[in-house]
């Protein structure tokens, strides 16, 4: 039987405003008290929440968040699940996927953990995806066409990003690849028991129908000439990936036992790599490192093995016998070796976690310096030595300890080092760098209409390369509508709108003109009501933490391996939450930078000056007013805002 992770046993909640040894007096100069009142009244500052800000694809998180939890209700007829896939999708089509293989730095960024834990942001998002998926939600197509045509290159998370914002903006989109099947390194990079292989062929799937065309095993600069697409299409967008490994920089790497982690993964992920060496050392560090360790644990090796036959050849493309299904299967013996220390490590820690139960051997603050080569010129071992490495103003510095020279014994040694992009027959878009130059619309430098994301642009996470395929596709949108391409601005994410939602409660609207002095008087939007969200993330110190009373997170459950049970076992480990649990760790989710409706404000008023706004006017983030004539700026309403949505500004 597999083991599960135990959730930790909760703690006390421990949080205080004031912590012993306090004695620093806060600064009242910003309250501009006249004895009990101030010239400060309550003003409604919408500010994005540290998870948005954190993600590299753009999420609405906390909308898609208040949705789940019931604050924030769906148009009539249409259910909150499906409310809040299509929030969330707005910036990511692939929920799924990414909820089971983002390393999840919004959960970093989240202001919870000031309190106890953060909230389990990537549990919900994979719950709405595997909702959508089960429900058959489809996606609006565009009522008109917009009779220009884009050319998407490389259908990885960057292309398949973009050809799905520009497919619903109207434009006729065609994606190339040279692969056999489009997913990128969703589907050649990462192994079926992270990400279901049936899960990512019905997120492509509603993507290409919204009526995007894919031409495969089509290779630009090969197959078709850059020239040629450049004449046919009105733009074009490079997400070509970089799906090149870089190769161990030490003498001797160049045995045919020494691969690469792209390498290693396509050939699993092909089905052609059945079987590794009794000893296999990975090279790495990252989240890819980890993939091939837990791959060559669960391949194992065979005892009885012909020359053609070697892991080696089969990563290199070879067919080979199918010796894996008839000979005895045993484990793999596979070391994980990393500069920096395994606390350190850029891997998720989870993952490092899973690896370390299946029995992989990682050691941390080791580096490649040569390989041991054996008579007929293959690796038999690795030549590492001990190090210290360390991030000193964004560059890597590595200090060598002389004399703690060893070799670790292998069969395979792969390199999980980084990747690179293959610029054969695209030449002319590679700064000399290894990757293609662009702007903050990512388009690219000195070619007008041709537009680039991802990994060719800075190699990062999936799920940054789906953001940046989102905002060049606007950039393409606005070229190809003859529209300046305007400054991005500082907080590039999808953010809660409240006009969408007067307009979806059937309030009427105008629109803001200047001169304008707070919006009390206006059907705009609230009272002094302003949204900052592009420039402006709200940290924990605005917020009223006390509010917040400790609550447990609900834990997706994990299926966690031994060494023995990993052999074979490519079933997949993550289960879905179910609904009332998704719901209920929504509920953590502290709003930061919006109302949720908890009626604190109200309640302290000392004045009844704050009150609720009538329901047949009220909306999220319009649920709370304030009587001018009442407020004498007590400041109270501020203090117990949970959320750091009341701030304080002039008023009259």
């Amino acid at each position: 039987m597999s083991a599960n992770i135990e959730s930790p046993k909760p703690e006390a909640l421990t949080f205080r405003r004031y912590k012993d040894g306090d004695s620093k007096p806060v600064a009242w100069s910003k309250q501009i008290f006249n004895a009990d009142t101030s010239h400060k009244c309550p003003t409604y500052i919408q500010s994005t929440p540290p998870c948005q800000g954190s993600c590299p694809a753009g999420e609405d998180i906390r909308g898609y968040l208040n949705i789940v939890r019931g604050v924030e209700k769906p148009p009539a007829g249409m259910p909150w699940q499906e409310y809040a896939f299509r929030r969330l999708t707005e910036a990511n089509p692939f929920p799924s996927v990414m909820g089971r293989v983002c390393p999840a730095p919004c959960e970093s960024g989240c202001n919870r953990n000031q309190v106890e834990d953060f909230v389990g942001i990537n549990s919900v998002e994979h719950f709405l995806g595997e909702y959508g998926i089960a429900n058959n939600i489809a996606y609006h197509k565009p009522s008109t066409s917009s009779g220009r045509k884009v050319a998407v290159i490389g259908g990885g998370p960057a292309g398949m990003s973009a050809a799905y914002q520009l497919a619903l903006l109207g434009h006729a989109v065609t994606i190339f690849d040279e692969r056999e099947e489009l997913g990128g390194m969703m589907r050649y990079g990462i192994p079926g028991f992270r990400t279901p292989r049936q899960v990512l062929d019905a997120e492509i799937q509603r993507i290409l129908d919204l009526g995007v065309q894919a031409r495969m095993k089509c290779r630009i600069g090969t197959d078709i000439s850059m020239e040629q697409i450049r004449s046919e299409f009105d733009a074009v967008f490079l997400g070509m990936g970089a799906q090149s490994g870089r190769p161990l920089p030490v003498q001797g790497a160049d045995a045919p036992n020494i691969v690469t982690a792209t390498a290693f993964l396509k050939a699993f992920n092909d089905g052609r790599l059945r079987h590794v060496g009794k000893r296999v050392v990975v090279v790495g560090g990252g989240d890819t490192s980890i993939d091939v360790a837990t791959v060559a644990r669960r391949l194992g090796h065979i005892d009885k093995i012909n020359e053609s036959d070697r892991p080696e050849y089969a990563i290199a493309g070879h067919v080979a016998h199918d010796v894996a299904t008839v000979s005895a299967r045993q484990g793999a013996d596979v070391t994980l070796t990393s500069i920096f220390n395994i606390d350190k490590m850029q891997a998720s820690k989870h993952e490092v976690e899973h690896a370390l139960s299946e029995g992989i051997f990682i050691r941390g603050g080791l580096v490649p310096v040569g390989v041991v080569l054996g008579a007929d010129g293959r690796a038999t071992a690795l030549r590492v030595m001990r190090c210290e490495a360390k991030i000193v103003g964004g560059k890597l510095e590595i200090k060598n300890v002389e004399g703690s020279e060893e070799d670790i014994e292998a069969d395979l040694i792969v390199s999980a080092i980084g990747q690179a992009v293959d610029f054969t027959g695209l030449e002319m878009f590679n700064n000399g760098k290894g990757a293609v130059p662009a702007d903050k619309n990512y388009q690219v430098q000195g070619h007008a209409g041709v537009f680039a994301g991802g990994d060719i642009i800075r190699p990062h996470l999936l799920t940054t390369a789906i953001g940046h395929g989102a905002i060049a596709a606007d950039g393409i949108h606005r070229f190809l509508m003859g529209e300046a391409l305007e400054k991005r601005p500082k907080i590039d994410v999808h953010t809660f709108d409240l006009r969408r939602k007067m307009i979806e409660k059937g309030l009427t609207i105008t629109e803001a003109t200047e001169p304008l002095r707070g919006t009390d008087s206006s059907n705009v939007a609230i009272h002094n009501f302003d949204n900052r969200s592009d420039r402006y993330v709200i940290s924990s110190k605005e917020l009223f933490l006390g509010h917040f009373q400790y609550t447990s997170r609900n834990k997706r459950k994990i299926t966690n391996l031994t060494a023995e049970e990993a052999l074979n076992n490519f079933d997949e480990r993550l289960q879905a939450l179910l609904e009332a649990q998704a719901q209920a760790e929504a509920k953590r989710c502290m709003s930061c930078g919006q109302c949720f409706e908890c009626d604190n404000c109200v309640v302290y008023c000392p004045q009844t000056a704050v009150f609720k706004v009538k329901k047949t006017q009220s909306t999220t983030g319009r649920y709370v007013d304030t009587d001018y004539d009442k407020c004498i700026g007590c400041h109270i309403c501020h203090d117990v805002c949970p959320t750091g949505y009341i701030q304080m500004g002039l008023g009259e």
